[in-house]
């Protein structure tokens, strides 16, 4: 029962309710001087992340909380999310099962519930070093602020840069725009050893922006799951070598999206110039109807769609057994740079300096338009577009040409390979 929620819904709330709420907090902080920013930093025994949306992020967190780990033991590392995107966590091992706290939002009723019960058990644990990484959302700082933890590190709006959320956090940081975002996430554990009152002043060095995405091993037994899947949906009884496209983004920022037709083109073409290869259309359970119906418009018996038909974990082991995944700027281009996968990614209203995958293997495409990036942490990722040029400028040559060399930079590699084993 309840409003149903998706994610413009919780945009609006966010904005219209979260800007009280967040007034009303900051108001009851200041009366009370609950952690006010002091002159020593506290060392912290559990620390827990907020961060609710995107599973790409979450990856992208992956040193921040390697590092937090460091600090306080795996055993005393939390992490706040949407239930459905506690999947990504749970394959990235790096802290217990039962210290993911999540939180369903399908509507009203039951978002406002859960986070009553999460803030209920995170009081109850001692928390005492909450960190929000979402860059300037109200819900995640007022529910950072009601953790009841002493040290708060979150993204502080210094002279209206930035979105409003109150003034909640004990260490106030600058978002920095010009720094990859999983540096950005590893700044913000290190400066719970940094004075809060002397923040955001910040010495020390930005953590290296080369390292790498956790690895993904998949298991026998799924791995043949997954194969046996391969060979239903293909028709053929050896799996093929595969590419996979990735048509379709959530709705949380639709001007990312690449224009349906020209993955049909682009199907056409790699199969035509691969007759070893088949394409498969990657997708999420809502949008297999879509996606099944670009499959079947390439109008070929090697190309079908996958899309509703894996599991997270199944889809995983999939980019395991491919060649290339070509997708835009979304979750599926990170969870892909935990496997040997090559991910092109096609960016258009937000920038790969930001945003790319963490992967050798990443080839981001981005026409660095006038007016592109157009969505960033300080508008809330909001644009006033309503022509995705940037997106649209991106040709079906281009892609083309870029995956017919990795693919073939991949047959290299794998011929090398076969050589030198051969020898030794």
């Amino acid at each position: 029962m309840g409003l149903p929620l998706d994610t413009r819904k919780l945009q609006f709330i966010d904005r219209r309710i979260g800007v009280l709420v967040c007034g009303v907090l900051s108001f009851i902080r200041r009366l009370s001087g609950f952690s006010a920013p002091g002159s020593v930093a506290r060392k912290p025994k559990k620390i827990l992340f907020v961060k609710f949306a995107e599973q790409g992020s979450t990856v992208l967190a992956y040193h921040a909380i390697c590092r937090a780990v460091e600090m306080v033991g795996r055993e005393n590392v939390y992490f706040l999310v949407f239930e459905e995107n506690r999947f990504i966590l749970d394959v990235m091992h790096l802290i217990p099962e039962q210290n993911v706290l999540t939180v369903n939002h399908r509507n009203v009723i039951d978002a406002g519930l859960r986070a009553l019960g999460a803030l209920k058990r995170i009081r109850q644990l001692g928390i005492d070093a909450a960190i929000d990484l979402e860059f300037f959302s109200r819900s995640s700082a007022a529910l950072t602020f009601l953790s009841g933890a002493p040290s708060r590190v979150g993204f502080h709006t210094f002279f209206g840069e930035g979105p409003y959320r109150g003034d909640l956090m004990t260490h106030r940081l600058l978002y920095n725009p010009y720094i990859h975002t999983s540096q950005n996430f590893q700044l913000m554990v290190e400066a719970l050893e940094q004075a809060p009152d002397k923040l955001p002043t910040f010495g020390g060095k930005i953590p290296a922006a080369d390292a790498l995405s956790p690895r993904f091993v998949a298991s026998l037994p799924i791995t043949r799951e997954v194969q046996a899947i391969i060979r239903q949906e293909s028709g053929q009884s050896n799996a093929p070598s595969l590419i996979l496209l990735n048509p379709n983004a959530s709705d949380l920022l639709p001007l990312r999206q690449w224009p349906s037709a020209r993955y049909i083109e682009l199907a056409r073409r790699l199969l035509a110039r691969f007759s070893d290869v088949s394409v498969a259309m990657t997708g999420a359970p809502d949008e297999a109807e879509v996606v099944g119906r670009l499959a079947a418009d390439v109008a070929s018996s090697r190309c079908f769609s996958l899309a509703g038909k894996t599991t997270l974990s199944q889809l995983l082991v999939l980019y395991t057994l491919s060649e290339l995944l070509i997708t835009n700027d979304s979750g599926p281009a990170h969870f892909a740079s935990m496997t040997p996968i090559t991910v092109i990614t096609l960016f258009g209203p937000e920038t790969p300096l930001l945003f790319r995958a963490l992967t050798p293997r990443a080839i981001p495409i981005w026409m660095q338009l006038p007016c592109s990036p157009c969505v960033n942490a300080y508008n809330n990722r909001q644009s006033p577009c309503r022509d995705n040029i940037c997106m649209k400028s991106i040709t079906v040559d281009h892609v083309f040409a870029v995956a017919c060399k990795a693919y073939l930079d991949r047959q290299k590699e794998k011929d090398a390979a076969l050589v030198l084993s051969q020898r030794s």
